[in-house]
């Protein structure tokens, strides 16, 4: 009987999820419009009153995008006070959709991994995951891990798509 060998499980092939890297907190939008005057414009007295007296907590650890979905006079600075209250209760926020919070939420991962790890490293980013990972996060692990991979692939270690592979040394 011919003995089966999966070479795949002795390669010396790394494999990246970058599912593991999403943020297990909850996202949330705030929409501005509700703030504004006949949908129209913010003023800032009513602004502030709501400010003021919303409570804040119920964003405790939570990521929350932040937008105005209204066609309407918003100045920047209403922006800013936002953030200066979600400070301290989000886990993260930014100006931007749903979209845009998941791509700092990667950005924030990716810049905390320690490239070093994988160095000389055969790395495959795995691809086709039960999560959807944003394209920005493929490119930002490239632009992370080129400087210190031996070579990098995509797809699962069985079915890879070669994408790098450092340029051999002519020794002297």
């Amino acid at each position: 009987m011919e003995e089966f060998i999966n070479r795949v499980a002795q390669s010396a092939l790394v494999t990246l999820n970058l599912e593991e890297f999403i943020h297990p907190g909850e996202r949330v939008v705030y929409d501005i419009k509700d703030n504004l005057f006949q949908g129209l414009m913010l003023r800032e007295k009513d602004f502030r009153a709501f400010v003021k007296d919303h409570d804040w907590s119920q964003y405790d650890g939570q990521n929350v995008a932040v937008i105005c979905s209204a066609d309407a006079i918003v100045p920047t600075w209403a922006y800013m006070v936002l953030a200066g209250k979600l400070q301290g209760h989000a886990h993260r926020y930014v100006f931007g959709d749903l979209a845009a919070l998941e791509q700092d939420l990667f950005h924030e991962a990716i810049l905390a991994i320690d490239a070093e790890q994988y160095r000389d490293a055969k790395l495959v980013i795995k691809g086709c995951g039960e999560k959807p990972v944003p394209t920005y996060a493929y490119v930002a692990i490239m632009q992370k891990l080129l400087s210190v991979a031996s070579s990098i692939m995509y797809g699962e270690p069985c079915s890879t798509v070669p994408l790098y592979k450092r340029p051999k040394v002519a020794s002297v």
